[in-house]
């Protein structure tokens, strides 16, 4: 079987250094789910499985065991040239992904040139109750929203997300540094305005001012927006 052989290669090409890496990264895994394949080889390995006439038995074969065959499944469809294909892929592949690093590694080519079809599986992906599939719902738009195709109802949706959950809240923050580089004037109220709990306030502050993108009087007067310890 397509699963059996290539769980045999993920062990041919592990590496034990990056395998003990890899752990302490995604601390939530459990223990002896990670064989430890560099990204660079597994990218490698995705490009060669595309093409494989079989190779829908592996995607359809789901829960994987392994974190590497998780980030081997993204890489795989993110290769997809055809929307339609890869959109259902990626849908029966959502409700599987158990880790931020598998979640941000799914980034489909194809997407870019159907982004108004994409916005419609944003909406849903985005209110969905499973941490990394609204994690991937941010993520896309901030990869595919944030320029020529950008409107405020993209940043609203964001803002309008209320989580618990530390990855979902990561995200939102990265989404608005991000949105802060691109469109500051736009997206500025919604710190100004507190939209957002402490938390992820502080946060968006934070990685906005680590970013290389925004320009120092920016970074100064996003400082004084900082939420303290009394205003929490």
């Amino acid at each position: 079987m397509i699963g059996d052989e290539i769980t045999e290669r993920l062990y041919e090409l592990s590496d034990s250094r990056c395998r003990d890496f890899q752990s302490k990264l995604i601390p939530d895994m459990p223990e002896g789910h990670v064989i430890g394949v560099r990204t660079p080889e597994l990218r490698k390995y995705a490009r060669e499985l595309v093409k494989r006439s079989d190779i829908a038995e592996y995607l359809d074969d789901l829960p994987h065991r392994y974190f590497d065959e998780n980030q081997l499944h993204a890489f795989i469809i993110s290769l997809y040239r055809d929307y339609e294909e890869c959109i259902e892929a990626v849908e029966r592949f959502l409700p599987y992904v158990d880790n931020w690093a598998t979640c941000d590694q799914m980034s489909p080519k194809v997407f870019k040139k159907n982004r108004s079809a994409l916005s419609d599986r944003i909406d849903s992906w985005i209110v969905s109750d499973r941490t990394y599939t609204v994690r991937f719902g941010i993520k896309m738009l901030m990869e595919h929203f944030l320029d020529e195709d950008y409107d405020i109802r993209y940043p609203q949706t964001v803002a309008s997300v209320r989580s618990e959950e530390y990855y979902v809240n990561m995200m939102i923050a990265w989404y608005f540094a991000t949105a802060l580089a691109k469109q500051y004037d736009s997206v500025i109220p919604f710190l100004e305005e507190k939209r957002f709990d402490k938390w992820v306030h502080n946060k968006i502050i934070q990685k906005s001012i680590e970013s290389y993108r925004i320009p120092d009087d920016r970074k100064t007067y996003l400082r004084t927006l900082r939420i303290g310890k009394r205003e929490g």
